[in-house]
């Protein structure tokens, strides 16, 4: 059994028991979450496709933790024109683990 749900504007396709990191989302470690946006249910072999959300759908989680992901260093350049800019980005995730998907 899986599905395709809608996690903070990204698309997952995912299982039960399944741990996976999204973008940061405003929650605390420990405490339960639900995603109604669910756009896909597939089960025994029977596959339900929303237009374009399901009805009565929803995937339920538990936040495991917040971490940041690695170090992207952006770099710009001009040739002959003495321009050139170094930056870094981190972007923040947060790990979720599936508990059910319902529907």
């Amino acid at each position: 059994m899986f599905a395709i749900v809608e996690i903070a504007g990204q698309q997952f396709k995912v299982e039960e028991g399944q741990e996976i990191f999204v973008h940061q989302l405003k929650a605390k470690e420990g405490d339960k979450v639900s995603f109604e946006k669910v756009h896909l249910i597939e089960k025994d072999g029977q596959t339900a496709i929303g237009t374009p959300l399901l009805d009565a759908a929803k995937v339920d989680a538990t936040v495991l933790g917040h971490q940041k992901g690695d170090k992207v260093i952006v770099f710009k350049k001009k040739r002959r024109k003495g321009y050139k800019v170094k930056n870094g980005h981190r972007q923040s995730f947060t790990k979720i683990q599936v508990n059910s998907i319902v529907g």
